[in-house]
């Protein structure tokens, strides 16, 4: 199969450090303009140094991207993939403007993010048209960027998810198998910026409470929870609550004896991942002397790079999208064009910090 009028793929992400001399500047890029206070940063840094000053989040893109070039070659799309990142190198500006000098004129954008919301979202169609602009800056021939659609319910991502969380039940100890909690996480955001996430109220929190009903259901579940975790900004403001590590202490006290923590809402182990729940939550559980298993996210797994293909393909052929859920999803933009004004749209200025996801 040919990609007919199209020349390449592009991995769009958030971007990580990669060193301790990284971290500060990187840190400056993601809150730039967002009035985030200095000793926050601080606070933040420090989980970054603890690894080394290392994101894992490059790596593991690196590997979905090489995954997504042997699934390309196997069902014969010939498209050239790039990478490119919003906060720290490859610079998504860089990336474009490479592509321009390599040919390429029309180009599909794979974003890592499932969900609806300013930064799953909107903040990605923002990436897209700075990337036209740093190629028209440049003088060079103009690309057309066309952003796949949303995942969060499609079969690939739901399966992935749902062996991940068989393989942790498997793990905890087989006294503890049968009652074991479910505890899906996602990143929590205020409530105003969750209210505006999407063409409807609450669009965000619904589409990953759905995606977690997916999983638990397909995996064999009867009951299961949805908490949040990563919050930052003003502690006035009121966020998508119960926090991960508050939650599982709470259900330890009303009895729960063992937990599968699945972040649904991560492609990847990024430092909010290992931070918050391999770090964070695995010293509260230890504390507890209560068994946790933190499933794999989806992101390093054959089905995510057999899903990134088939949206490719969906979309060259036109093809009808696999979805399980009902709640809405975000169809494919053009150029960064965003589907309405009044939605995915930032937190208002005065009224709250928009929502900052610090990976």
């Amino acid at each position: 199969m040919t990609s007919a009028t199209y020349d390449a793929l592009v991995l769009l992400s958030f971007g990580g450090p990669e060193g301790h001399e990284d971290v500060r500047p990187f840190l400056e890029n993601v809150t730039r303009g967002r009035g985030i206070p200095p000793e926050r940063l601080d606070e933040v840094e420090v989980h970054y140094h603890h690894f080394g000053g290392v994101s894992p989040l490059n790596d593991l893109n690196r590997e979905i991207i090489h995954n997504v070039e042997q699934e390309l070659r196997a069902q014969k799309v010939k498209l050239k993939v790039y990478f490119a990142n919003r906060n720290w190198h490859p610079m998504a500006g860089d990336t474009a403007i490479q592509m321009a000098k390599d040919g390429v004129r029309n180009a599909l954008v794979f974003a890592t993010s499932a969900w609806a919301g300013y930064s799953g979202c909107r903040q990605y169609d923002e990436d897209i048209v700075n990337m036209r602009e740093a190629v028209s800056q440049a003088g060079l021939p103009e690309i057309t960027f066309t952003k796949l659609r949303h995942f969060y319910d499609h079969p690939l991502y739901i399966a992935a998810m749902t062996d991940a969380v068989m393989e942790s039940r498997n793990k905890l100890p087989k006294h503890a198998r049968r009652d074991a909690q479910l505890v899906f996480t996602a990143h929590s955001i205020p409530l105003v910026a969750d209210m505006a996430s999407g063409i409807q109220e609450n669009l965000y929190s619904r589409q990953v409470r759905e995606a977690a009903r997916l999983v638990a259901q397909a995996a064999g579940f009867d009951h299961w929870d949805v908490v949040w975790q990563s919050r930052s900004g003003d502690p006035r403001v009121p966020w998508l609550e119960p926090d991960i590590v508050d939650h599982i202490v709470d259900v330890h006290k009303c009895g729960v004896r063992a937990a599968i923590v699945c972040p649904i809402g991560f492609v990847s182990d990024h430092i909010e991942v290992v931070w918050d729940l391999d770090s964070e939550l695995a010293e509260e559980a230890k504390l507890l002397r209560m068994p946790i298993e933190r499933t794999r996210t989806a992101g390093p797994t054959p089905e995510f790079a057999q899903m990134v293909v088939e949206l490719v393909r969906e979309h060259i052929s036109g093809a009808p999208a696999r979805r399980l859920g009902e709640e809405p999803s975000r169809g494919c933009t053009v150029n960064g064009a965003p589907c309405a004004s009044d939605c995915c749209v930032s937190a208002k200025p005065g009224a709250l910090s928009r929502p900052v996801k610090i990976h």
